[in-house]
């Protein structure tokens, strides 16, 4: 989704125009989420850029991304510009913790 929102709306409350602009950014990541995955991925990840216009648009983490909506909204921007393109996600394992020596492990016990 690539996509200019107006922020300020005559005849509309510019805090229910705020509300609206992250009700469907919100429904279209929900939307996306849902898709199927293709063989060998694990979730829907996602490239965000917020920003004033597409040129200004700054990378912003999926999580922090309504964030930086309300950001933009608080200096009287007239518009927002949201750009969300989904991605396969692969999860890693955790790496293992090193295994304490047997020795260390006496030199600390309590006698």
């Amino acid at each position: 989704m690539r996509k200019q929102f107006p922020l300020q709306t005559e005849g509309r409350h510019p805090d229910r125009v705020l509300d609206a602009v992250k009700h469907e950014v919100r429904k279209y990541l929900k939307r996306e989420r849902r898709r199927a995955l293709p063989e060998g991925v694990d979730f829907w990840d996602f490239d965000c850029k917020c920003g004033l216009q597409a040129s200004e648009a700054e990378v912003v983490h999926v999580a922090a991304l309504i964030a930086a909506v309300d950001a933009l909204a608080k200096t009287q921007a007239a518009s927002v510009y949201i750009e969300i393109l989904a991605k396969h996600g692969k999860r890693t394992p955790k790496p293992e913790m090193i295994p304490l020596a047997a020795a260390s492990l006496e030199d600390n016990l309590p006698e």
